[in-house]
């Protein structure tokens, strides 16, 4: 594909925007930056990949992996700016669930040590495990707002926060995980995920592209039950005051 036929595909952006502006939708600008950031982002990413894959440095790699973790963790705190130190429990999350399951398919020898295989399936964990952590900050929060009354009344009882707050707690860890196994569920009948129409449009044969699609919604189930679990424990004392008190 050339930078003339990229041009191109801004059409598509074009019928966004005057969807937008027939409907009245207010969306141009949010459609025009999202536009622009994402051109942007995917061209320098691009570039700084072919650097990082001519050099094989496990440097280069660590770093790579290391704004990744940064970036998804400050997206998904965004859901919760009320919650203090929310980022650095989402860093953690994201970090021990990248490490457990990357090393996992390294100890399996299900992928090769290179960066080839090592950035891009870390970013799908690391995106995979942020989404995950932003639905389970989404759903604590309206779920804590609905249960105050029985939360404030069992801690009136005598109960600890996590006691308290554990039948709210598993209900926001499920709600978390359920769009990646129902996304499992229709895999191949619904949609041909990323990865797979990648491999296939570079010319990858549809069965080896297969097998490594299988490989990584896999990696996904553990990968989210771990970012969720661990979110979980890590944050929910901070729904509560030193005084064991709901926020």
């Amino acid at each position: 594909m050339t930078y003339t036929s990229m041009w191109f595909a801004f059409a598509f952006v074009l019928i966004a925007l005057l969807l937008s502006v027939w409907q009245k939708l207010g969306l141009e600008k949010e459609i025009a930056v999202g536009t622009i950031r994402s051109t942007l982002q995917l061209l320098a990413i691009g570039y700084v990949l072919q650097f990082v894959f001519h050099s094989d440095s496990v440097v280069f790699i660590l770093l790579l992996i290391v704004m990744m973790i940064s970036v998804a963790s400050w997206n998904a705190a965004s859901r919760g700016k009320n919650l203090p130190g929310i980022f650095w429990r989402i860093v953690i999350s994201l970090a021990i669930t990248e490490l457990i399951t990357m090393g996992l398919l390294l100890i399996l020898g299900l992928v090769s040590p290179t960066p080839q295989y090592l950035i891009p399936m870390s970013g799908m964990i690391i995106g995979s495990s942020m989404i995950v952590s932003s639905l389970f900050l989404t759903h604590m929060n309206r779920e804590t707002e609905m249960a105050k009354g029985e939360i404030e009344t069992l801690l009136s009882l005598g109960a600890t926060p996590r006691q308290a707050v554990q039948g709210v707690l598993k209900r926001a860890v499920k709600a978390s995980m359920i769009p990646t196994f129902d996304t499992m569920k229709t895999i191949g009948l619904v949609q041909l995920p990323g990865m797979m129409t990648g491999m296939i449009v570079a010319g990858a044969s549809p069965i080896e592209a297969v097998r490594y699609q299988i490989l990584i919604m896999l990696s996904f189930s553990s990968s989210a039950a771990i970012s969720a679990v661990l979110i979980s424990l890590l944050s929910y004392p901070l729904w509560f005051t030193k005084d064991a008190m709901l926020r």
